[in-house]
């Protein structure tokens, strides 16, 4: 019968081969009958070998990855790349895919009597927007305001008969233009919208834009400019600047509410309005002699 093996020199074995298992060597076999007429030589023999090298791969087995091309710097305008910082995540709209054959009557269905944040608590009527659905031209403020909130129309307060007087100063009708908000509920007292709660209904103004396509993009006042530029610089930083916008043409100027408490602005406003029909072939009108 065979001797036991003592127990210390079967630890020393099976940490050995614990040691030779993680460098993938396996299942050692010595000659049976070798180790049954002298197990203490055989174990010593065991711990007396030199660890096997670990297999080296040759880098040319290994399979390489096609090279990368390299791409260069993105062309993003003087003035956004001057103006606004490079956005720190991913972007508010990287999540909304455009639907295709999307219209504003659908997305007006999919809003349905919204609930999906607390403005719905103290609404009366959703204040989706109004105007021509193939509009050139896009004026987006912040929120509804009271009038707003029981016409469910936008802007037909004061500062709306004001963005009427505006519209029709560069040649046009409201229904010429699209008009809507960030947020399709009055927000409590006319706060400014609460960050979830934009987070939760800019992606259906984001639908609302890429269904019109319109030429230009008007942000009426800081929260609308600062939501489609996801920004947290002062509008007075880029006001009257010509901002690209997911290839579109974008110009933040003063609210018109604004405009009420501040009547020495209008004349920076106009100068904005301005360039925006210049951009749309539009005749400024000229002065007329009394």
């Amino acid at each position: 019968m065979a001797e036991r093996i003592p127990e210390s020199l079967q630890k020393k074995i099976e940490a050995r081969l614990r040691y030779h298992e993680d460098l993938g060597i396996r299942l050692f076999y010595r000659e049976r009958s070798a180790a049954a007429r002298n197990p203490e030589e055989s174990a010593a023999a065991a711990l007396s070998m030199p660890p096997s090298p670990i297999p080296v791969i040759e880098e040319s087995s290994l399979p390489k990855s096609a090279p990368q091309p390299k791409l260069g710097p993105e062309k993003t305008s003087a003035a956004l790349r001057d103006i606004l910082p490079p956005p720190t995540g991913p972007s508010l709209f990287e999540a909304v895919d455009k639907l295709k054959d999307d219209t504003l009557l659908k997305i007006r269905e999919d809003i349905g009597d919204c609930t999906r944040c607390k403005l719905h608590k103290g609404r009366h009527k959703i204040v989706f927007g109004d105007g021509n659905p193939k509009a050139e031209l896009v004026f987006i403020g912040e929120g509804p305001g009271a009038d707003e909130d029981m016409q469910g129309l936008p802007f037909v307060g004061r500062a709306g008969k004001l963005l009427t007087q505006m519209i029709e100063a560069m040649g046009l009708q409201r229904k010429d233009v699209y008009i809507c908000n960030v947020v399709k509920c009055r927000p409590p007292e006319n706060r400014a919208p609460e960050p979830d709660e934009v987070t939760t209904c800019s992606p259906y103004l984001l639908r609302q834009i890429d269904v019109i396509q319109p030429k230009v993009i008007v942000c009426l006042g800081a929260v609308a400019a600062k939501t489609l530029l996801e920004t947290t610089r002062g509008i007075s930083q880029f006001r009257g600047e010509w901002l690209q916008w997911r290839g579109r043409k974008l110009m933040a100027t003063y609210h018109p509410a604004y405009l009420l408490r501040n009547p020495n602005a209008k004349g920076e406003v106009w100068k904005d309005l301005q360039k925006v029909m210049a951009e749309l072939g539009l005749q400024v009108p000229k002065k007329t002699k009394s």
